[in-house]
């Protein structure tokens, strides 16, 4: 399954080779250019020789992970988080370090712990990655400093209708992304496999500017809080309504005849479709709708569980819906953007 295989790879940002490496493989056959540009977007092209509106999709290929910073003398990696991961969720945790040397974080015991530091959650200055070392020495034979640790979360079908895995944010949108590609539509098409999205959004910033596109989708993986411990107002998506249609973030401010395009072709086709509630976070829309002269750009998400965590949810139904409403959106968006007609005849 290519989501499966999308989301046991690592490639946090930065180091997102082994993602784009295997997303090259399997898109290759059904595109008619790939390239890897300067900061190491994969951009491949679709009927680039028809008229008609440029439209580029989005998906980035990098996920949260820890970076190795310090290695104490008693053999011990100290580590940074590369985008956003919440400490609580880290302690005792196993990752998997050059991709074969696993390790576990690791804190003071709590037994040794004064009782203010036992009432909160340790901040990561205060955790480190057991690799059963002795010495530092022993450990800088294995690890250097700028290494990566990632979570080693198997992908496997979980509950009723699930998926459970890592890497959902945003493999979720890669893989969607994928599949579009294998079929065919009447206008040029350039998907966009964007780099270091969780550390600012940076390769959307240089692919936008760079393709400068007539219309844009980024497809992402979002917050899903739908938990017994929350109001339902503070749940932002919820599994198995849909994918989710961004209204505003901290980023962006999207378009209301967009939305509403969105939300009348949902309802037309039967899709089912929900809102983001919730402004916080961003995505690549935020610098791809300001690059340039400006670039009309919707974001479709498929809600997350445990998003940034080593073990996140989704629904199949959501990710089916999602790669649905996306496709029917391209179908119509001639239409919407007022072309009567697409030249088929090769640009002179």
């Amino acid at each position: 399954m290519l989501l499966k295989c999308l989301s046991e790879l690592n490639g946090t940002s930065g180091a997102e080779s082994l993602v784009r490496n295997f997303l090259r493989q399997q898109i290759e056959p059904f595109v008619e250019t790939i390239t890897i540009d300067k900061i190491g977007n994969l951009i491949a092209t679709k009927n680039r020789r028809l008229s008609g509106p440029k439209v580029m999709i989005t998906a980035h290929m990098d996920e949260v992970a820890l970076m190795v910073t310090d290695i104490t003398s008693d053999g011990y990696l100290k580590f940074r988080p590369v985008g956003g991961i919440d400490a609580r969720i880290l302690v005792s945790k196993p990752v998997r370090i050059n991709e074969s040397l696993v390790g576990v974080i690791g804190a003071k015991a709590i037994h040794l712990q004064k009782r203010r530091e036992r009432q909160k959650a340790l901040p990561i200055d205060q955790l480190y990655i057991d690799i059963g070392a002795k010495s530092k020495e022993e450990a800088s034979s294995k690890v250097k400093l700028g290494d990566y640790a990632y979570f080693m979360t198997k992908f496997e079908p979980f509950g009723e209708g699930l998926y459970k895995g890592k890497a959902f944010d945003d493999r979720v949108g890669c893989a969607i992304l994928a599949e579009l590609l294998q079929r065919d539509y009447d206008f040029p098409l350039v998907a966009a496999f964007t780099v270091q999205e969780e550390v600012g959004l940076r390769g959307a910033k240089v692919a936008a500017y760079h393709l400068a596109p007539d219309f844009a989708i980024v497809i992402e993986g979002t917050v899903a809080a739908d938990v017994s411990d929350r109001d339902e107002e503070g749940w932002v998506t919820e599994l198995g309504k849909g994918p989710a249609c961004s209204l505003m973030d901290k980023t962006t401010l999207y378009s209301p005849k967009l939305i509403k395009w969105v939300t009348d072709l949902a309802q037309q086709q039967g899709i089912p479709l929900q809102f983001r509630r919730g402004t916080s976070g961003g995505n690549d829309a935020g610098p791809i709708h300001v690059s340039k002269a400006g670039i009309p750009t919707i974001v479709l998400s498929v809600p997350c569980r445990y998003i940034h965590s080593l073990a996140s949810i989704i629904s199949e139904k959501d990710y089916a819906a999602c790669l649905n409403l996306v496709d029917e959106l391209l179908k119509d968006l001639p239409r919407m953007l007022g072309v009567s007609s697409i030249d088929k005849e090769e640009n002179v």
